[in-house]
């Protein structure tokens, strides 16, 4: 083909450019022009010169000189004069046009030799799925993002699909919306374009018939769950049901194949084998469980024939539920593994570390805490090298295979669609018991259920007693098996003595509780009692009585206590101990009141001390001098230490590190050092066993207690760990001790709440639905979904199979009758139970009382109380009735079967029984709705004579003897009153008669008379085959009710978050975060930057209120959205920062008011009292460049507190950053850079020591 010469393209020539699409000869027009170049004819291919290398000149030029887009907005004059040339620049309209070239629809594929590998040819391949991209699809086939935001991702970008959210099925695509309309491809089609004088001939069939398949394949090929559990589905199936596999419709998951399974209706031949098949295979899908409980009581012996090369290799020989987790691992499924501390749950977490470095993945290890993040970071690091972590403040190599982080950063990740996810195999979710806590346990559920399909869960966990139905939730939402291993072993048994010395003569007054095999002692509880008893009386006798039953000591009894402890524990060599005490004060005390104790060699003190020196090296001089400091270091040096919240974070690790390394020999901490920080001790000692947890003082939970003691007992150093429990002001009580050491530890429980951010970040993505996640979430995993789908298809099929109902001539009414009827004996139960209830009622129905009984047996009879049941919450009456001579049994036993005769026709006739021929009489236990009517007669009556008598001729010898004398007279006299007024005695009626005053009452007895009255004018009950049909309707009907009940329970109306998310969704629409169809707005975009208060935050930037305050102001004034605690002191600030703090609380204010109006139940009080100034004074001195020596006075609030506050409140900085970047702000957006730098240095952001 000979070479065209193209002429350079005119003024009046078109911006085309032809693209050659691939080898297959294939062009494309292209349209948008490169200024100052001829259109070359372009390539997809990889062939022509290699790109010339542009003239720099022309590039600056280019973008400094002619884009007006850098100029100042609003200093324009100043700028022109600068620069006269930009005024000159040329006026270039077609810019505006701009349009990106269209993905290309095809790539290349290399086509190698099967033998050699060598490069034979390229082939084009059809790309599909060109157009998904990171903002419009859940799809893990999207284009990657931007390398900026492959780790964080980005607030606009979707999330991955998580796993078990089933994409569109068939059903659901072929259900029109209320816009589309039919189009019959037959008749209607128009057939010429406007302006075309031909159009298409739509007369040949082939190419149509080939259309639908193709696309139907490709929606199939969408579902990638299908294929992935095709397999599956055929071993489920036993080979007589192979033959049908292609009758079951096709669906996402098994799940539904179950439901399904009652439906098709398969050949007639088959219906007998398969009828009786039917019946068991239900009942294998209903027991399918999605968790399997792995049995580790028998060895696992072919353990290494079954993994030869494991991907990681341990000095020690691995316990049976770890080898039982590893084998899961293996086989790529997710397990839940619950045992004590240090029983070795790490090694499961390790070895899925080792599997993922050896698939080449990635995995990601997430704590509740970030110091433990720190040690894992350390520990995996020197175990595998290529581990990063991710904290709010630290971000160290984020592209390792294995990343450390809190799980608070996993789910931004998770809602921005990191390109991490998409190489991740592993998430582990390490002490999943912290998904109780109330204020964080939310996020755990959030990530579990966003988590995608390729991802497995390895949740470790402390011993809990419902790790199956937590396991079982998970397997739900994630329509994947999870493995339960748990075991209560401990690695180290523990024994539990309490201890009552507290002198040098008693020093040895340590008692055996509970012995290592789990025994409770009760002698030894007696010893203790009496040896403290005998104390105290000599006490009183040599100094008088006191009131000893207070719990509380003084100072110098604590230190006296301690003192003897800890001489007869070092004695014993029972170091190191770790010593917890529910307050951080006490902690501090106990510590400081040990001056005369030093427990360490000079050995050990010269490496402490260089140890302490070397760690410290990094802080300021100031800083190595402050007061917490040097008395830490002298504890320290003596071997004592403290650690609680309120001591510096580099002191605390100084601290951890000396306790791992054994020089550390007694550590007074609060509970937090027991929440997976491994560090084991000796002994454990507990000061008291009652804690204060923010509401009131409590005793331990079992869970806690478990968690705490499990720390004593070092693996593989101690045969067994000691517990104390000392007893300082007396001995605790025997049923509080045995609770705490012998109970049951906390259950898992959902503490799932709607956030903002949450409703947000679900409502940008249009695929997702905030009700989805309402209904996967952990509170509403009792919702057995799957059983009701099930029962619906039955009774929807049984209901179709009914025959229709006669609705014509008399029966016209039988249906308005039947509610009538149904609504008078729902409101007449509700007046019995009213009136049994009360006083007078059970007066009423007393002995002696005449009433109208209606059962199965009896229509209008009278009969008389004679014994009343004293259980009052199935009351039962024994009564006498008369009745039909040979009507005195219970016609089959249907006493207590109340009123299931078909046409209750006692409701519209009242007229009374009266036998037709001799009367006689029978002795019933009724229950209440037996009893249709209290007359208001009474008999006297002898009821235990008519009792014993009707007994003793229901025996068979005794069987035609006559009625004693009570008998017939009550029977006679029952016979009277029915005859003296047939159509029905006077009742005693619950408002008048028995003074029933409850507005309900009077309401439903108002009701009943309109009722009753309307019954009597309907034409059905006149109709000879009205009992036969009323009793059809009330078949048909009752299935109704069942069905309409489980609809309702599988809709999203009966989630029981949703009218609170209908609140919040009101709230969001009259801030304007979201417009009325429910489409995120900006103010929604920000608020999705911030992860907490973020309707305060968001009102505040669009308010402008951080606008007019310096960048110290602003951090000072933001402090209150991290600090929790109430101060004593004071602040002293500046002016606008005092007017800051005023419209601070007044926007709060407003949402509080707003939020209540719309009908959420926190007060607007209490929603502005979460906001704390304590801190402004202290951070605002901070910002300015004060030493932390001088603002740690300046404040009540302990050093370790304020720190984390000022880390915290640095995460704060960088979200507003961020989301005055999204407004446009850039003004904002600096000074939130300013203050984060001032900030951001000395003691309180000095890097943790596990991290280098």
């Amino acid at each position: 083909m000979e070479r065209i010469n193209v002429p350079p393209a005119g003024p009046m020539d078109l911006p085309l450019s032809l693209l050659e699409m691939g080898c297959s000869g294939r062009f494309e027009l292209i349209t948008h022009p490169v200024a100052g170049q001829p259109l070359l004819p372009q390539s997809t291919l990889p062939h022509g010169l290699p790109p010339t290398s542009l003239s720099l000149e022309t590039e600056v030029e280019k973008l400094f000189l002619q884009d007006p887009s850098w100029l100042p907005i609003h200093d324009t004059d100043f700028a022109f004069q600068k620069f006269p040339k930009v005024t000159q620049r040329k006026v270039n309209v077609d810019s505006l046009l701009h349009c990106a070239p269209s993905a290309l629809h095809s790539g290349l594929s290399v086509v190698r030799d099967p033998t050699t590998g060598m490069l034979m040819d390229f082939t084009e391949v059809l790309l599909e799925n060109t157009s998904l991209s990171a903002k419009n699809s859940l799809s893990l086939q999207r284009q990657p993002g931007p390398p900026a935001e492959s780790l964080r991702g980005s607030n606009t970008n979707y999330p991955f699909l998580p796993g078990g959210m089933e994409e569109l099925s068939l059903e659901q695509i072929k259900k029109k919306s209320e816009l589309e309309e039919d189009i019959d491809f037959e008749k209607d089609l128009l057939k010429i374009p406007p302006g075309f004088r031909v159009g298409m001939d739509f007369s040949s069939k082939d190419a149509k018939i080939a259309r639908p398949e193709v696309n139907l394949m490709s929606l199939l090929s969408s579902f990638d769950d299908v294929s992935l559990l095709q397999p599956e589905e055929e071993e489920t199936d036993t080979d007589k049901d192979r033959e049908e596999v292609p009758k079951l419709p096709r669906t996402n998951s098994l799940e539904d194949l179950g439901i399904k399974d009652a439906a098709p209706l398969s050949s007639p031949k088959k219906e007998e084998m398969k009828g009786k098949e039917e019946q068991p295979k239900e009942n294998v899908q209903e027991e399918k469980k999605w968790a399997v409980p792995v049995n580790i009581t028998s060895a696992c012996n072919d353990f290494y024939k079954r993994i030869p090369n494991p991907a990681f290799k341990w000095p020690f020989e691995l316990d049976v539920f770890q080898k039982q987790a590893i084998l899961r691992l293996e086989a790529h499924d997710s397990v839940f593994v619950a045992a004590h501390t240090s029983a070795g749950k790490t090694v499961v977490a390790e070895y899925a570390i080792a599997l993922s470095q050896k698939h080449m993945t990635r995995t990601i290890y997430t704590s509740p805490i970030k110091a433990l993040s720190n040690q894992k970071f350390r520990d995996f690091k020197n175990t595998f090298g290529d581990v990063g972590l991710l904290t709010g403040d630290v971000q160290i190599s984020p592209e390792s295979s294995c990343l450390i982080m809190t799980t608070e950063i996993l789910r931004s990740m998770l809602y921005n669609g990191s390109e991490v996810i998409r190489d991740l195999e592993w998430v582990i979710f390490d002490e999943v018991h912290y998904i109780n806590d109330a204020e964080r346990g939310v996020v755990w559920e959030e990530v579990l259920i966003m988590l995608p399909d390729h991802v497995s869960i390895i949740l470790l966990s402390a011993t809990v007693p419902n790790a199956l139905e937590f396991s079982e939730w998970i397997g739900r939402i994630k329509k994947k098996h999870i493995y339960v291993i748990s075991t209560m072993k401990r690695p180290v048994p523990l024994e539990h003595y309490l201890y009552t010395g507290n002198s040098t003569k008693t020093q040895k007054e340590m008692f055996l509780l509970l012995d290592s095999v789990g025994n409770f002692q009760t002698k030894g509880y007696y010893t203790a009692v009496d040896a403290k008893k005998e104390r105290t009386s000599k006490h009183n006798q040599s100094f008088g009585t006191r009131n000893t039953s207070s719990q509380v000591t003084s100072a110098s009894q604590d230190r006296n206590v301690w003192l003897t402890l800890l001489h007869f524990l070092s004695q014993r060599q029972q170091t190191p101990v770790v010593a917890f005490t529910f307050s951080r004060a006490r902690c501090d005390e106990n510590a400081r009141s040990l001056d005369s104790l030093d427990l360490t060699t000079s050995v050990e003190k010269a490496e402490i001390h260089s140890f302490f020196q070397k760690s410290l090296g990094r802080l300021r001089g100031g800083d190595r001098q402050l007061p917490q400091i040097l008395l830490m270091r002298d504890l320290l040096k003596r071997g004592l230490a403290v650690h609680h919240s309120g001591i510096l974070p580099i002191l605390k690790e100084v601290t951890e590190m000396l306790f791992s390394r054994g020089l550390v020999k007694v550590l007074f901490a609060t509970e937090t050092f027991a929440m997976g920080v491994n560090m084991p001790a000796r002994t454990v000692v507990f000061d008291s066993i009652r804690k204060h947890d923010g509401t009131g003082f409590r005793n331990l939970l079992p869970g806690e207690y478990i968690q705490m003691a499990g720390r004593a007992g070092r693996r593989g150093l101690d045969a067994t760990g000691t517990v104390i429990i000392l007893c300082k002001a007396g001995v605790h009580e025997m049923a509080d001790l045995h609770v705490m050491m012998l109970g049951k530890p906390t259950v898992l429980h959902s503490q799932f709440r709607l956030t903002y951010t949450m409703i947000l970040n679900l409502l940008r993505v249009e695929a997702l639905r905030v009700t989805d996640m309402m209904r996967r979430s952990f509170s509403e995993s009792h919702r057995d979904t799957q059983a009701h789908e099930k029962r619906i298809s039955q009774l929807k099929e049984t209901l179709s199979s009914l025959a229709p109902l006669i609705t014509e001539g008399q029966l016209s009414d039988i249906l308005p009758y039947y509610h009538t009827v149904t609504e008078l004996q729902t409101t007449t139960k509700a007046v019995q139970n009213a009136i049994l209830e009360s006083v007078n009622g059970l007066k009423a129905l007393s002995v002696g009382r005449v009433v109208v009984v209606n059962n199965r047996q009896h229509l209008n009879a009278l009969g008389v109380i004679l014994q009343v049941s004293s259980d009052s919450v199935n009351r039962t009456f024994t009564a006498l009735i008369i009745c039909e001579k040979g009507n005195e049994e219970e016609a089959g036993g249907g006493g207590g079967e109340g009123n299931n005769r078909g046409a209750l026709p006692h409701l519209h006739n009242t007229a009374l029984f009266i036998p037709d021929g001799p009367c006689s009489h029978t002795v019933q236990k009724l229950k209440l709705e037996d009893i249709s009517a209290i007359t208001v007669k009474t008999l006297k009556v002898i009821p235990d004579r008519i009792i014993d008598n009707y007994n003793k001729r229901q025996q068979l010898r005794f069987k035609n003897d006559p009625p004693g004398q009570a008998i017939a007279t009550a029977t006679q006299e029952l016979l009277r009153l029915a005859v003296a007024s047939p159509g029905g005695i006077a009742s005693l009626d619950p408002v008048n008669d028995l003074h029933l005053k409850g507005l309900d009452v009077v309401e439903a007895s108002m009701r009943l008379r309109v009722l009753q009255d309307s019954l009597r004018e309907f034409n059905c009950i006149h109709s000879p085959t009205f009992d036969m049909q009323f009793a059809r309707v009330k078949e048909r009907m009752s299935m109704q009710e069942e069905l309409d009940r489980l609809l309702f329970l599988v809709s999203d109306q009966s989630l029981s978050l949703l009218p609170e998310y209908h609140q919040r969704i009101k709230v969001l629409q009259s801030l304007q975060y979201i417009d009325s169809s429910g489409a995120v707005q900006l103010k929604g975009r920000v608020a999705c930057q911030i992860s907490s208060h973020e309707l305060l935050l968001t009102e505040l930037l669009f308010e402008n209120a951080l606008s007019p305050l310096a960048p110290e102001e602003s951090a000072a004034l933001l402090s209150c959205l991290v600090f929790t605690q109430n101060t004593q002191v004071e602040p002293h600030i500046t002016n606008t920062l005092q007017e800051g703090i005023d419209r601070v609380l007044s926007v709060a204010k407003r949402i509080g008011e707003l939020q209540r109006d719309c009908g959420i139940g926190q007060t607007a009080e209490e929603f502005v009292g979460q906001f704390k100034f304590g801190l402004t004074e202290v951070v605002y001195c901070w910002a300015r460049g004060m030493p932390f020596a001088e603002i740690a006075r300046l404040t009540d609030v302990q050093e370790g507190t304020v720190v984390r506050c000022i880390q915290r409140l640095d995460e704060v900085l960088k979200e507003v950053r961020q989301a005055a970047r999204i407004v446009g702000d850039s003004v904002l957006g600096s000074k939130m850079e300013k203050a984060s730098l001032a900030i951001r240095r000395d003691i309180v952001f000095t890097a943790s020591l596990y991290t280098h």
